[in-house]
């Protein structure tokens, strides 16, 4: 997998905008159609194809829209940048920001060379071609998310995102439209569990998700840190151990930000659906039925389960 690299960045002063090389397959309209799955997304607007999203650098603020006309590269504008003015570092930042986002890094070949001899992930994969695991770069993020979607539909878990992200989080107003960017861990960390409870947060919820900002605040739990172990099941260990951190919260973390492709929640009702719907069965498969299934899929668990949920959503 090659390593993000800053000189591959062209930047156009005229335009505002700098592009990043694409990898082969790829394939924008796949990936578009997976980001526009719910209208009651918050932290992204697509509009004529293109991905308008509010990053923070820093203190800084900054809008983006993101387009590909030809899935050769990705073209990235920036629209409004507050309080700094655009730096190299800054380009960078937001580079890095969306090739993690669309997973450039991974080669897909060995993915589509094992689907080619695998009955469910052979026609996925055609209907899907070019897919890219679109990720959740941000930990706190990844790991709000998680802790928002367990035991309830995904219907309402954009529902408490949204709650959350527009009470908590950081808003840019630009040519009308309000953009948000996710809250702060040290922005979470400081609040009650009724500050959540009254968004309609479990008072479970509430109190792990305030608990895992506190961690992150206080620089107990740190993306880089997880990183650094590298392997698998020294990572899957380090997030159980958090309070409120199953087994499928921390395989949809390891899947969406620490982009591992071994991750696999085997648990997920989507998938469990996604199966049931592809093989054509009368009821969900057991679990006993997905390991048998997913033996062919070694070391690529997380990209077998994103192109199953494709299906459904």
């Amino acid at each position: 997998m090659p390593s993000f690299d800053p000189s591959l960045l062209t930047w156009s002063e005229q335009t505002s905008s700098f592009t990043l090389p694409l990898p082969e397959p790829f394939r924008y309209e796949q990936n578009l159609g997976y980001l526009t799955r719910s209208t009651n997304e918050c932290l992204f607007h697509v509009d004529n194809s293109d991905i308008y999203k509010l990053l923070l650098a820093r203190d800084n603020r900054v809008l983006i829209a993101v387009n590909s006309e030809d899935n050769l590269q990705l073209r990235i504008r920036v629209l409004s940048s507050t309080d700094t003015p655009v730096t190299p570092a800054l380009l960078e930042h937001v580079a890095r920001y969306v090739w993690e986002w669309f997973d450039l890094r991974t080669d897909l070949a060995p993915f589509y060379a094992l689907a080619e001899h695998d009955p469910l992930l052979d026609r996925v994969t055609r209907d899907f071609y070019g897919l890219r695991l679109l990720g959740i770069p941000d930990l706190f993020e990844a790991m709000s998310w998680g802790i928002m979607g367990q035991q309830i539909n995904l219907a309402f878990a954009y529902t408490l995102k949204r709650r959350l992200v527009e009470t908590f989080g950081t808003r840019l107003d630009w040519q009308g439209r309000t953009y948000w960017a996710f809250p702060a861990p040290e922005r979470i960390a400081e609040l009650a569990p009724e500050a959540l409870t009254a968004l309609q947060f479990t008072g479970k919820k509430a109190e792990y998700l305030i608990g895992v900002a506190r961690m992150m605040a206080e620089g107990r739990l740190d993306k880089e840190q997880l990183l650094e172990m590298k392997d698998f099941a020294a990572m899957e260990k380090e997030l159980l151990s958090i309070r409120g951190i199953g087994p499928w919260t921390a395989n949809y973390v390891l899947m969406r930000c620490l982009r591992n492709a071994a991750a696999f929640p085997i648990a997920d009702v989507g998938l469990h659906n996604a199966l049931k719907h592809v093989l054509g069965l009368d009821e969900k498969p057991t679990l006993p039925h997905i390991r048998q299934l997913a033996e062919n899929w070694k070391g690529w668990e997380a990209y077998a389960t994103f192109y199953l949920w494709r299906v459904l959503y």
